[in-house]
């Protein structure tokens, strides 16, 4: 049975693909399957940055092209999980160096001794984007309860649409923060999800321990007692098939915040 791939897009820049594909990649890869992230983001990259791997890129994608490398040798393998590889950008080219048909075939050949390759997409619609879905067959359209970005996830979503090999199309919603709904000034989820009318596959909370963790290159899944990473868990089991409740974001967090909310329910009942 061949590996999925997965493309990880939004239209709008600055919604947060990038650490999307890195905390499910490396959920995937600490449940025990075998996954490569792609960089597609040619002359940025930084998908290496949020994994801590900067300093061990060699070879890039272009490379493989170009045949100065092969495939394997490009692969650079992440610090603590073995099941988890890299295949990183070229920061000094731009996204022509790459095409549609070349991005297919490293997938295809990928695809097939793995068990998910997700494509890190470039922002935009222009050939980056046609490079970075070309391979897959699912996408994850990665937005944040703001117009702006909604309405960029939502002509991203028309495009995926018309294209045949994409059979999954779903909806992670990024920097969500519950305080900013309750108050009308931001957008809730079902508000979101009843705009672009795509399945929802996660709720990612606003969580500043994620600047840190980008700073590190260590994925914020890796901190069991991060929100953001208990949310990225979740997507990934349910990329696995797997039933997991949507969190309450709502629920008080902390010793403190637990006990003030005990001492509230017992003055209720006085």
């Amino acid at each position: 049975m061949t590996g999925r791939v997965i493309v990880i897009t939004s239209g709008k820049g600055g919604v947060g693909k990038t650490t999307t594909s890195a905390n499910i990649g490396t959920a995937l890869a600490k449940s025990g399957h075998k996954v490569v992230l792609i960089d597609t983001d040619l002359g940025l990259r930084n998908l290496d940055l949020l994994l801590g791997l900067e300093n061990r890129i060699v070879y890039t994608i272009v490379d493989v092209i170009e045949e100065r490398c092969k495939l394997k040798q490009a692969l650079v393998k992440d610090k603590k999980n073995p099941n988890l590889q890299l295949l990183a950008a070229a920061q000094t080219r731009d996204k022509t160096a790459v095409n549609a048909e070349q991005l297919k075939e490293i997938c295809d050949i990928l695809k097939e001794e793995n068990d998910f390759v997700l494509v890190d997409c470039p922002a935009g619609i222009e050939q980056g984007f046609q490079n970075a879905v070309a391979g897959a067959s699912e996408a994850i359209v990665v937005t944040t309860p703001e117009m702006s970005a909604i309405r960029d996830a939502d002509r991203i979503i028309g495009l995926l649409n018309t294209k045949e090999e994409i059979t999954s199309v779903k909806l992670l919603l990024n920097r969500v923060r519950p305080n900013l709904i309750k108050s009308n000034e931001m957008m809730s989820v079902d508000d979101v999800v009843g705009i672009l009318e795509i399945p929802l596959v996660g709720i990612i909370p606003e969580d500043t321990g994620i600047i840190t963790s980008t700073n590190k290159g260590e994925p914020i899944v890796n901190d069991e007692n991060a929100l953001a990473g208990k949310a990225y868990r979740n997507v990934a089991e349910r990329i696995l098939g797997e039933e997991v409740p949507f969190l309450d974001l709502d629920e008080p967090r902390g010793l403190m915040a637990k006990i003030k909310s005990v001492i509230s329910k017992l003055k209720v009942k006085v």
